[in-house]
């Protein structure tokens, strides 16, 4: 029983390392106008999602043409300084998760198929310790520990 072989790359180490490169870069040049926040903040704060997106950008609209309404306790200077923020920072946003999901997928991906293979090389080397293979003893007792069963109750149970 063979396993459909979904993903068989080789990338090079020169790939991995300009894109390291690139990536770092990105990361310094942003560093300075980035603003990392607590989980408590990320939890307190007023969430601008899909719809309301399209919200601030009609806003800024009406504030650019109809000054007039902007009431005088907001701070029109910042407001426009934080949609622009948004509007430039939304398609890289955009571009990064779509990098960071196809790199999920494929380390997801590898990661299923480089498992399924160990497991066929652990229930290999299980069958050949069974059998008193002596070479396979430490092998076994050793890749045993990765591959013990655990039940309900979260505790190990021993392997054979």
């Amino acid at each position: 029983m063979s396993a459909k072989n979904q993903i068989s790359i080789e990338i090079p180490q020169e790939v991995i390392d300009t894109v390291t490169q690139k990536l770092q870069e990105c990361k310094t040049a942003l560093a300075p106008f980035l603003q990392g926040l607590t989980a408590e903040e990320r939890v307190s704060l007023f969430k601008m999602g899909d719809k309301t997106v399209a919200t601030v950008q009609k806003t800024k609209s009406y504030v650019d043409t109809n000054p007039e309404f902007v009431p005088a306790y907001m701070d029109k200077t910042e407001f426009l300084k934080d949609e622009a923020v948004v509007s430039i920072l939304n398609p890289l946003t955009n571009l990064a998760s779509q990098l960071t999901s196809d790199l999920n997928d494929t380390i997801m991906l590898a990661g299923s198929e480089a498992l399924q293979a160990s497991m066929l090389y652990y229930g290999q080397v299980k069958e050949a310790h069974s059998k008193g293979i002596v070479t396979a003893r430490p092998i076994y007792e050793d890749l045993s520990q990765r591959f013990a069963k655990r039940n309900r109750k979260g505790s190990t149970d021993k392997p054979e």
